[in-house]
């Protein structure tokens, strides 16, 4: 006889593993299936976030930006260092351990909570049925009143630049090099892409990034986009808009090279370098999400198909995070997934998807939440804006770290803030004060009205609300329109 339980699962990554553990808070029987093989080749719960994403780069980026710091601007504060070395290894392994303690952490949350993890692939099979293929052993069926799917998604592969062993690598090979090559590749100059190529830029390399896009950062708002490539740029990564991978080839047998064909609007070019990163973005990982018979909608893209709840065409199959419409972000899955098992248990929830947070974690930071300045003009909406350069920051001048500026954006009517975005030191963290802010439907006013702290960082986000109303304190107010 099949298991049953009252919910099922399927992916343990954050949106999976955060769902199934509210499930089972609320009362519910619930299993969490999972197909994630770590670098042991042994079942890890997490998904890409915990084991090849989110978490071990940024282990890399803070290893990186320390290694950086000390050996270029060290003495800025007053510190001399003299023949600093970067012990690449030892950083793999620092990332592998943080890594290996925190998919741990989730296994003992599960036994905490009393999940079950059923180790292996899962497949709807059924409005109340999920068929396991484990590791080892017969695949088998387990019976659900609910039936969540959480399956993720996988860096995307273009046929320019097929994989090839640790020379050509998707984001998850790009966290595994233990010596720093000469000469980095990157295609796309998205998150991925930046993040990437600035743990290598720092650690030594020579980074070119191949971006098809005229625009740098299209979704971010243009004032900020300019300003983070002006300090890219300062920072020795050559970064190439409008360009076309048309091909790539591995040359050589011990040491390897990669030739790189692209085409920009000044004709066809060569570009060898010694490593190449694809990040070009990710995919829904919905392949075989269901078996044949089952009539799950899911569109071109691979994105299942959802209503404002979350529920699939399905009856009583709902579907979370990377594998439906949204941003694929971590904190969006997991949202999603407490919002889904909050539903399911009767309560009024939901997820307010105008004040989702995202981050760019490359140094100076870049962070936003609501809309950009284009897109309200686009839209004909009438608006007013703030901004402050943490250059005119006294925490930030004490940090010796003052590119760029933060914008607060109000509507010119309400004055509601429709808005904000960070360019600049711990970005990922004063973004948090704009959504709360956003969340509880501020004005730029209420923002004005605030005490912050002195002296810190976000006294930067207080003054850019002042210069909404055109009257900071510590900057000269904005010259008035003729």
């Amino acid at each position: 006889m099949a298991k049953s339980f009252d919910a099922v699962v399927v992916g343990g990554g954050p949106a999976g593993y955060v769902c199934a553990i509210r499930l089972a808070q609320l009362g519910f029987n619930t299993a969490c299936v999972d197909n994630w093989v770590n670098k042991q080749n042994k079942p890890a719960l997490g998904g890409t976030c915990l084991n090849v994403g989110c978490i071990p780069s940024k282990e890399l980026l803070e290893s990186s930006h320390h290694f950086s710091v000390m050996r270029d601007s060290a003495d800025q504060y007053g510190i001399k260092c003299k023949g600093v070395e970067a012990d690449v290894p030892t950083m793999i392994k620092n990332k592998d351990k943080t890594v290996g303690e925190l998919t741990k952490g989730i296994e003992g949350l599960f036994k905490a909570n009393k999940v079950e993890w059923l180790a292996g692939k899962g497949q709807l099979t059924g409005t109340n049925s999920v068929k396991v293929t484990p590791h080892s052993g017969e695949a088998y069926e387990v019976e659900a009143k609910n039936v969540v799917l959480a399956c993720g998604s996988v860096p995307i592969e273009i046929g320019a630049a097929p994989l090839h062993e640790d020379v050509i690598v998707d984001s998850a090979g790009a966290l595994d090099w233990e010596e720093c090559p000469k000469r980095l590749g990157v295609i796309g100059a998205g998150v991925i892409g930046l993040e990437m190529g600035s743990v290598w830029a720092r650690l030594g390399a020579e980074v070119t990034v191949l971006e098809a896009m005229d625009t740098f950062l299209a979704p971010c708002d243009q004032e900020v986009s300019k300003a983070a490539f002006k300090c890219f740029q300062k920072q020795g990564l050559d970064i190439r808009l409008g360009t076309r991978v048309l091909s790539t080839k591995v040359k050589g047998s011990k040491n390897k090279t990669v030739e790189i064909e692209y085409e920009d609007n000044k004709g066809k070019h060569t570009l060898t370098v010694d490593r190449l990163i694809v990040a070009v973005g990710r995919r829904p990982n919905t392949d075989g999400i269901a078996a044949s018979n089952v009539q799950l909608e899911i569109d071109e893209g691979g994105r299942i198909h959802v209503d404002g709840g979350c529920e699939t065409s399905l009856p009583g199959v709902h579907a979370i995070g990377d594998a439906v419409r949204g941003p694929m972000l971590a904190h969006k899955g997991s949202e999603e997934g407490i919002v889904v098992a909050e539903r399911l248990a009767g309560q009024r929830s939901h997820v307010n998807y105008d004040a989702i947070p995202w981050v760019i974690y490359t140094h100076p930071e870049i962070a936003w939440v609501g809309q950009t300045e284009q897109e309200l003009k686009h839209a004909g909406t009438e608006y007013r804006s703030g901004t402050f350069p943490f250059l005119a920051s006294g925490r930030a001048k004490a940090m010796h770290d003052t590119d760029g500026l933060v914008k607060v954006i109000a509507d010119a009517k309400t004055d509601r803030v429709l808005g904000v975005h960070i360019v600049g030191p711990q970005a990922s963290e004063l973004i948090g004060q704009a959504v709360l802010a956003m969340e509880f439907d501020a004005s730029a006013e209420d923002i004005m009205r605030t005490v912050f702290a002195h002296p810190t960082l976000s006294e930067a986000i207080h003054e850019a609300a002042l210069a909404v109303d055109g009257r900071p304190i510590h900057i000269p107010p904005p010259r008035k329109k003729k």
